[in-house]
């Protein structure tokens, strides 16, 4: 394994090496993460004070941080101990006060002398009408204030150390940074007009104006380029040591995938026909497949995945289908059985509930491999488990699959390629950053025939009102989700439970017209009342969020969401996705109950304006930020110190294929620009991507 380079030996020494950093401070740094002055390095400031040097401070719009050349007056002692010491002063216009609570007599005197010029800098005031200044943030003499800066960068505080010990470290830290070879392509660099490293962390840390401070800025830009390209480096490194893993074509013959098409009651989309295309040319390749289908509710991702199982078997393999929860699993298998049939495949499930006998007959059929295709839950990955010949295995993903996951997933068939589908539309800058090691299909387009769902807001005083105009879609034979925050009432939340709301629509629309189901109930019951819905034996469902994911019930036209306001907008456009899928016009009504706050009312118009899932999620991204979206607990998404996934996403796009370029040119990054990405990878802390990259 290589090992670090000696030109960051100084960047990962001790922190108590720099000037002003004891043993207090370095652990109180700690609570910023900072462990080596390296970490100082990308610690950037945040904000920034003017400091800018002032004829008076008349005409200011107080209260505001000014700084000014004053002469020293009077100075007046406190009658009391608890009084405040003040100080005459006069700027080149006007009188003010400079104004010490607790303040030492000698020590005033002696910094700021009656009759001396002095420069004050700090928050001016009025107070009873007159200006003061309390407690000046800096006095200096004239020769000392050639070392204030116009505009006083401002640094991420934490308990234990001030503003002037971050300077004092940071600047420290800077002076260790040593001049590196550049890893960044001289043409990207010399098209955005990048500095180079130094000179960007120089830059970074002495903003001269508050644009100094954003993102766009030239300086920062660079710097989170750099994070980004050791991201996209790494994933590409994986990326490559996964596919000089040996892997197997796999071809089909198409005999299979005819009947289908020929059973088929529409024309698939040109996006179904570009993934099925992409899926089969990957499949065909002597390596490992690893991509990911990422598909809006309702863009047609299961007949995609069926065509990709289908050339699994027209190979003579087999293939498997696995999705988080047992209702997925139940769903996939329905969604897949009209395909199966058509081109007469077998096709069978498994689950945590299989147990004794009916398992250990599904498990040898499989081992001879008397079944095509199977759909499971994480219960296919157990020990016996096993399969005759796996091609192709595709796993439904609701984000609980890193990249540790999908590199277990391979051990079951060792050449087994791998399609990962996933329902979230992800904005493609999360997408790069989560997914970067994987080729990506996307599905843009709606099927034929899927109408839009007309969404509407309603306050829930006109509750009534929804009432009556279900009565009336019920008497037509329609059938309606009514869908209720998930609240116990134990938690003395002023919610209608999903219970009271089923009894006060069963009084309203007669028994046996609604059903009910909620997380508290027993499987079977749950499973019971879904079948009933399902067969149109009840018309209306009571349900809380189960029904969010999977649940097709192609009569059914009309959403309620009862407490919208409560709900994300990701989870808003997947209940919505439950209707629309049949040949009536579809309604969905967001309850509200007023007055909204900004915040949730940009949700619902966002919702009510769109049904593009991509656009709705760029949405939430904004609003919520990267980690909220995917929850970074879970997401194996990297936590960046100085790049920002929201603002600067085309910078992730470029880093991308930066990264895949470069080693595609030097595998083993030995040419000049190589070596300096690996000093890069060091830099950016990136082990396991030096653990990747094989030796010489």
């Amino acid at each position: 394994m290589s090992t670090r380079p000696e030109a960051l030996f100084p960047l990962f020494g001790d922190l108590t090496a720099l000037e002003g950093v004891g043993p207090k401070t370095a652990q109180a740094l700690e609570g910023l993460d900072v462990e080596a002055p390296r970490d100082l390095l990308f610690l950037l400031p945040y904000s920034g004070i003017d400091r800018s040097l002032r004829d008076t401070i008349q005409g200011a719009d107080l209260p505001a941080t000014l700084t000014v050349e004053v002469t020293v007056g009077l100075h007046r002692a406190p009658r009391s101990r608890t009084g405040a010491y003040r100080i005459e002063v006069r700027d080149g216009a006007m009188s003010f006060e400079l104004v010490f609570f607790r303040g030492r007599a000698d020590y005033l005197q002696k910094i700021l002398p009656t009759g001396q010029r002095r420069i004050v800098s700090g928050r001016v005031e009025l107070f009873d009408g007159r200006a003061q200044m309390v407690h000046p943030d800096h006095v200096l003499t004239r020769a000392e204030a050639e070392h204030l800066p116009g505009f006083e960068p401002v640094y991420p505080r934490t308990h234990g150390v001030t503003q002037k010990t971050m300077v004092k470290a940071v600047h420290a830290a800077l002076a260790r940074a040593p001049d590196l070879a550049e890893w960044i392509d001289p043409a990207q660099k010399a098209k955005a007009g990048w500095p180079d490293w130094r000179a960007a962390l120089q830059a970074a840390h002495a903003p001269g104006a508050a644009a100094d401070l954003a993102p766009e800025a030239p300086a920062r830009q660079r710097l989170a380029y750099d994070e980004f390209m050791a991201h996209q480096l790494t994933l590409a490194l994986a990326r490559a040591d996964r596919r000089k893993r040996p892997g197997q074509s796999t071809r089909g013959d198409d005999r299979l995938a005819k009947k289908v098409r020929a059973a088929l009651p529409y024309t698939p989309t040109g996006a179904q026909e570009r993934a099925i295309a992409e899926i089969a040319a990957d499949m065909a390749a002597p390596e490992r497949m690893s991509r990911l289908l990422q598909g809006d509710v309702g863009s047609g991702k299961t007949l995609v995945a069926f065509m990709a199982l289908l050339i699994a078997v027209e190979a003579g393999g087999q293939g498997v289908m696995m999705a988080p929860t047992e209702i997925l699993v139940r769903q996939h298998l329905d969604g897949l059985r009209p395909f199966a049939e058509s081109a007469g495949v077998t096709v069978e499930i498994l689950t945590g509930r299989d147990k004794g006998r009916e398992r250990a007959e599904k498990l040898a059929a499989l081992a001879e491999g008397r079944i095509d295709i199977l759909v499971g839950t994480h219960a296919v990955f157990q020990k016996d488990v096993a399969f005759r010949d796996l091609r192709l295995a595709i796993v439904d993903e609701q984000h609980r699959f890193g990249v540790n996951q999908r590199l277990e997933l391979g051990e079951k068939g060792p050449v087994a390629d791998v399609l990962v589908m996933t329902a979230t539309p992800i904005p493609r800058s999360l997408s790069l950053a989560q997914y970067g090691d994987m080729d990506i299909s996307v599905l843009d387009e709606k099927p034929p025939g899927r109408k839009p769902v007309r969404t509407a807001l309603v306050s829930t005083g006109r509750m009534d009102e929804v009432v009556s105009h279900l009565a009336n879609a019920v008497a037509e034979g329609r059938q309606v989700y009514w869908v209720c925050p998930l609240v116990d009432e134990s938690e003395a939340v002023d919610l209608t439970a999903a219970e009271d709301r089923f009894k006060h629509l069963r009084a309203a629309l007669g028994e046996g017209v609604v059903g009910l189901v909620h997380g508290q109930m027993p499987a079977a019951e749950k499973d019971a009342a879904m079948a009933r819905f399902v067969a149109g034996d009840t018309q209306v469902l009571v349900a809380t969020t189960v029904i969010e994911v999977g649940v097709n019930v192609p009569n059914a036209s009309i959403m309620v969401i009862e407490r919208a306001e409560w709900f994300g907008l990701a989870q808003l456009h997947q209940l919505r996705g439950r209707v629309g899928r049949g040949a009536a016009e579809s309604t969905c009504l967001l309850m509200y109950r007023p007055p909204l706050n900004e915040a949730a009312e940009r949700r619902l118009t966002t919702l009510r304006e769109t049904e593009d899932g991509f656009r709705i999620a760029e949405v939430d991204l904004e609003m919520r930020g990267a980690g909220d979206l995917i929850g970074t607990a879970q997401s194996g998404l990297p936590r960046f110190r100085i790049a920002d996934l929201e603002a600067q996403a085309g910078l992730m796009r470029i880093a991308q294929s930066d990264a895949r370029l470069l080693l595609a040119e030097d595998p083993t990054l030995t040419s000049a620009r190589g070596q300096a990405a690996r000093t890069l990878l060091w830099l950016m802390r990136q082990d396991r991507a030096i653990r990747l990259i094989s030796v010489g």
